[in-house]
């Protein structure tokens, strides 16, 4: 049997992953000037509308480890885009919220990233964009499954 050699030039993981990196290094690039970067985004949508949620749920809804949400969090407090708050609910813990500077900033940080989405998919007609929207959600749900069967 012949040894296929393997290429990720043609598999849809390459093309996705880089796709992603460059997405934030866009990001980070044309966010910085609001003091804000693209790993923070999950925690800024999370607590956009006000909310004050914390760490372990801000960690759930970024789907990432308990450590590397406080690193965040923690980066976050130092450059004032977050505050901590007594929850009343649990003395020994607190909340997270964003500061109204933070807040403030949230509709610049947008149009930014909205900006960015429209050059990335510019020569894409609106009926590509919804297909491709449409095939990037079933490959999401895809490795969401895959991810939850894996877990120990």
């Amino acid at each position: 049997m012949a040894d296929v050699e393997w290429s990720p030039m043609r598999t849809p993981g390459h093309y996705i992953s880089r796709i992603a990196r460059a997405f934030a290094r866009i990001g980070d690039m044309r966010l910085h000037a609001l003091g804000f970067a693209t790993a923070q985004l999950p925690v800024l949508s999370a607590l956009r509308d006000g909310s004050r949620l914390s760490q372990a749920e801000l960690a759930r809804w970024a789907k990432v480890e308990q450590p590397s949400m406080a690193q965040l969090l923690a980066r976050m407090e130092r450059d004032g885009i977050i505050r901590r708050e007594p929850d009343p609910r649990d003395r020994r813990s607190s909340l997270i919220a964003l500061t109204d500077e933070a807040r403030a900033k949230l509709p610049a940080g947008r149009a930014i990233l909205e900006a960015g989405n429209r050059e990335a998919m510019s020569g894409l007609s609106d009926e590509e964009v919804a297909t491709l929207i449409g095939l990037l959600q079933r490959v999401l749900a895809n490795a969401e499954e895959m991810e939850r069967r894996a877990a120990p």
